[in-house]
């Protein structure tokens, strides 16, 4: 006989009661919260209030570091604080409190080393701060930034703000090295764009406060190396110095520098461009030590060098008019310019550059003529022969006209003149002369062609001594 199965059910498992919270320390708790590091709350086996605790610590933490923001400390501190208070709030309500002296020991010890190494993090980072503070008021670059060299992740998590201002002195001096830099290679090449290069990064340093002293630093250095040794370098930096204007700050001792140094540069570049026979910037350069520094000693080496290089440039003009005439309308025959170094023209015979036509004027006497501007008194311009005064007419006759004879007359050679005195570029008399000389002579020679005109007028024959004898009242006086 068989029966039905049935699944009797079990009885039910009484459930465990719960577990009471294990005892806590709130002074260890407090303790362990006070490092910071969220061990508080491990004590009390609140891992997800450890976990946040620390990650609140390193984000804090980060963001002071990285901005350097006095909110951050603020924050950070109480963030400190709550994590303290609400260990010791939680380790309170705990039914049962105990006494553990091992965590208390560990955790003070802990909480006590984070703490004195704050301090000592911070007050090394005030230190570090005064060291990079009076290298930079003392303009001393290089010991600020090695002072500043000194810190590292530890002074920027304890004290950023403290460290941060010599983060940007060392900005600053990195720029003003740039600056020392540019205004070398100024000097070195003598270059204008350079200078106001390095000008224009001190002036963007000094407008930083506290930068007054290592921008007197780099301006002493660079303008100690005045002069360079290139006076034409020298006075073209100079210049630029004295022209620069003044801003009511330590760059304006430049200017004095540039007085000190800028005469004697002025003087000695004139000197070298005269030389190189670059005798307008020469007088340039004299000039520009008369017109700006009018008391100096030097002012009458000045003056003998406008003089001269006025001279030079005069000299140099009016050969270049005499080698371009060509004729009595070219050259210095039509543009007549001054050289003040000529001889001065006086009684007596005076030597002349006779230019244009030659025919007659090459067979003056050798002491009336000279080919070198420096020698001439005179510049006589001679113009192509013309028909002067009628001297005689004469009747000729040949084969072909026997019974009609050729009236020819004979004319004085007239030259036409343009003399000018060369010291001042004065035009001067006579307007022309007339060569006289032989008329008539019984056997005329000329040509003809195809049909026989006749001669046609002539002019007289002439000799060296009728020809000195036509331009003597030219040269002299």
């Amino acid at each position: 006989m068989t029966y039905p199965a049935y699944d009797l059910p079990r009885p039910p498992v009484p459930a465990e009661p719960p577990r009471p919270p294990a005892p806590a320390d709130p002074l260890a708790v407090a303790l362990g919260n006070a490092t910071l590091l969220g061990i508080g709350y491990l004590l009390l086996r609140q891992w997800r209030l450890a976990a946040t605790a620390a990650l609140g610590t390193a984000l804090l933490l980060d963001l002071t570091a990285s901005t350097a923001e006095t909110l951050y400390e603020v924050l950070l501190l109480l963030w400190w604080a709550a994590g303290i208070a609400h260990g010791w709030f939680l380790a309170r309500r705990r039914p049962e409190h105990v006494v553990r002296r091992g965590q208390r020991a560990g955790t003070l010890g802990l909480a006590l080393a984070v703490v004195l190494a704050a301090v000592l993090l911070r007050a090394d980072a005030y230190g570090i701060e005064n060291r990079v503070t009076g290298a930079r008021e003392g303009g001393d670059c290089g010991a600020a930034v090695a002072a500043q060299g000194e810190v590292w992740w530890g002074h920027r998590l304890a004290g950023a703000p403290v460290v941060e201002s010599g983060d940007a002195v060392v900005e600053a001096c990195h720029r003003l090295d740039g600056a020392a830099a540019t205004l070398a290679r100024a000097a070195r090449r003598g270059s204008t764009e350079d200078l106001e290069r390095g000008f224009g990064t001190l002036a963007g340093v000094l407008d930083e406060p506290g930068n007054e002293q290592t921008v007197r630093t780099v301006l002493d250095s660079f303008l100690d190396g005045l002069p360079t040794d290139d006076s034409c370098d020298t006075a073209a930096l100079t210049a630029w110095l004295r022209d620069r204007g003044t801003g009511h700050d330590v760059l304006d001792h430049a200017a004095d520098a540039a007085a000190r140094t800028e005469p004697a540069a002025l003087v000695g570049c004139g000197d070298h461009l005269m030389t190189e026979d670059a005798w307008q910037q020469a007088r340039t350069h004299y000039q520009r030590l008369l017109d700006a520094y009018p008391d100096d000693a030097r002012t009458d080496e000045a003056r003998d060098g406008v003089r001269e290089a006025t001279l030079a440039i005069e000299l140099d003009h009016v050969r270049g008019l005499v080698e371009n005439t060509y004729g009595a309308d070219s050259g210095y025959c039509s543009k007549p310019a001054k050289y003040s170094g000529a001889p001065p023209y006086r009684k007596g015979t005076n030597r002349a550059l006779f230019l244009g036509d030659s025919e007659y004027t090459d067979k003056l006497p050798g002491s009336w003529r000279t080919g070198d501007p420096t020698k001439a008194a005179l510049v006589v311009c001679a113009d192509a022969a013309e028909n002067g005064t009628a001297v005689e007419t004469c009747a000729y006759e040949n084969d072909k006209s026997r019974y009609l004879p050729h009236q020819v007359t004979f004319y004085k050679v007239k030259i036409p003149l343009k003399i000018y005195e060369l010291r001042t570029g004065k035009r001067l008399d006579p307007r022309s002369v007339q060569i006289d000389g032989g008329s008539c002579p019984s056997v005329l020679h000329y040509e003809y062609y195809l049909h026989d005109l006749g001669p046609g007028d002539q002019f007289v024959s002439t000799s060296k001594s009728g020809v000195r004898d036509a331009f003597r009242p030219v040269v002299r006086r």
